[in-house]
């Protein structure tokens, strides 16, 4: 077996992706293994590859550097918890890191949300809460709520039950038949939706009305929870109309239902809050995380819960017969805390929100190009929808989707030193979440690549 040092050749790396690394999400039949980027080292807001070559990191990883790349803090606070206790489980017990960790998060969460689990990752973040819910009912004399209602085009996570409740159908075909009793109601995209066309405000309580009915047609003595994230991530960053997580909380209320709150992406400062929830105004019962929680330097999620959907296990003193090996990681929970630390003494959340309007304006001018249909986001999380033609909002075709978009726009971006992502799971979209401590220079930096890469797409089609 043949070391790979970060200054490894090449060919190195291409021997083993062809040979030995099966990697995520990605096509292999007929990759150019010559042709897979190998990143080295990450600086701020900036990765570096095995050439040296610097890319402006516009997607904090996937969505979760927060503080950005190279702290010291981080790594020191992994190294000392290393040196003291590098690992033990929380089946039963507890560390010194879990406890600190659980109790700041606890004094965080809106509301009674004051009981956390931790995790690994967001997809067993969202399985947590569904098998939760499914648990809370059965021992409060309602075994038959079981089922779960998503968004169209939403990701949840890539477990059997995490990928049942995602709304993205090609990414559900391969592993049929799923877990049953899920349902699917619209999304929030008002750029592509058919009604209230001319009211933003109508439209959203259109859509969560829309959930009530799925609750009617299921019955609302089978449906146990709806899962939704504050702002759509697939489908490029759809941002609910005020009054729709209102009118969703009064919905699941009026039915038993718990409502759900998504926020691996939203959670830490990526919209300029703590949560998400906080950010829309709604109280949910329980909220996932993962990502920002440790700026992704650390795999960690936790699951955020109400303290009445505790008071049945302790009333029965059943245990809610879930876990992994390494959720609650020491190592893990000691970095979430330096990172919390980072967030707050250099003042994250305020940052992002002070630094919102500018981002927003400087994408926006994107909006001169006849590729650009719309841009849209809040906080540190934004999407540039692409059309064929801005004026009736028509669509690539399938064919011009993977000529424009992956084959052009994807390579282009990132061999002009950007690193985001060109999604065409629902619409056409780039998006962009870069680190919380970039500003108004990384923005320039972003709309000029952006700009001269829609320029060349553009000619293509």
């Amino acid at each position: 077996m043949t070391a790979i040092a970060p200054s490894a050749s090449t060919a190195d790396a291409s021997r083993v992706v062809r040979d030995h690394l099966w990697m995520h999400f990605a096509t292999h039949n007929g990759r150019d293994e010559a042709d897979t980027p190998v990143i080295v080292r990450g600086e701020g807001a900036y990765l570096f590859d095995d050439q040296g070559k610097r890319y402006l990191d516009g997607l904090a990883g996937l969505f979760a550097v927060q503080v950005g790349h190279g702290r010291e803090e981080l790594a020191e606070a992994a190294a000392r918890q290393m040196r003291q206790l590098p690992y033990f489980p929380v089946w039963g017990y507890a560390h010194p890191p879990a406890l600190e960790l659980a109790d700041r998060l606890a004094a965080m969460t809106p509301g009674d949300l004051n009981r956390v689990f931790f995790t690994v990752s967001g997809g067993e973040s969202v399985e947590t809460a569904w098998k939760l819910a499914r648990q809370y009912f059965k021992l409060t004399g309602k075994p038959t709520k079981h089922k779960a209602i998503s968004r169209s085009m939403a990701y949840h996570g890539t477990s059997l039950g995490a990928l049942s409740i995602t709304g993205i159908p090609g990414a559900k075909v391969p592993f049929e038949p799923l877990v049953p009793s899920t349902t699917r109601v619209p999304n929030t995209n008002f750029y592509r939706s058919g009604e209230h066309a001319d009211d933003y405000d109508a439209y959203g309580l259109w859509a969560a009305d829309r959930i009530e009915e799925a609750i009617l047609f299921e019955g609302p003595e089978t449906v146990a929870a709806v899962f939704l994230e504050p702002v759509q991530n697939t489908g490029g960053c759809l941002v609910p109309p005020p009054g729709y997580f209102q009118r969703v909380r009064e919905i699941c209320d009026r039915h038993d239902v718990l409502l759900i709150s998504d926020e691996v992406i939203c959670a830490f400062g990526r919209l300029g809050t703590a949560f998400g929830a906080e950010r829309f105004g709604y109280q949910p019962d329980m909220i996932t995380t993962a990502k920002g929680l440790t700026s992704g330097y650390a795999p960690l999620g936790a699951v955020m819960i109400s303290d009445r959907l505790m008071e049945p296990f302790q009333a029965a003193e059943t245990p809610f017969m879930h876990g992994s090996t390494y959720g609650g990681h020491p190592v893990s929970c000691a970095v979430a805390l330096a990172n919390l630390d980072i967030i707050e003494n250099e003042g994250l959340y305020d940052r992002v929100r002070a630094n919102e309007n500018a981002f927003r304006t400087t994408l926006e001018r994107l909006g001169d190009l006849p590729i650009v249909g719309e841009v849209r986001g809040v906080g540190y999380f934004w999407a540039v929808e692409l059309v064929k033609d801005k004026t009736t909002r028509e669509r690539f075709t399938g064919e011009e989707s993977t000529r424009i978009l992956r084959n052009h726009v994807s390579r282009e971006l990132f061999a002009n030193g950007l690193y985001c992502r060109a999604d065409d799971r629902a619409e056409p979209v780039i998006q962009f979440a870069p680190p919380l401590i970039c500003g108004p220079e990384q923005f320039e930096e972003i709309e000029q690549i952006v700009r001269d890469v829609l320029v060349g797409a553009w000619k293509l089609l």
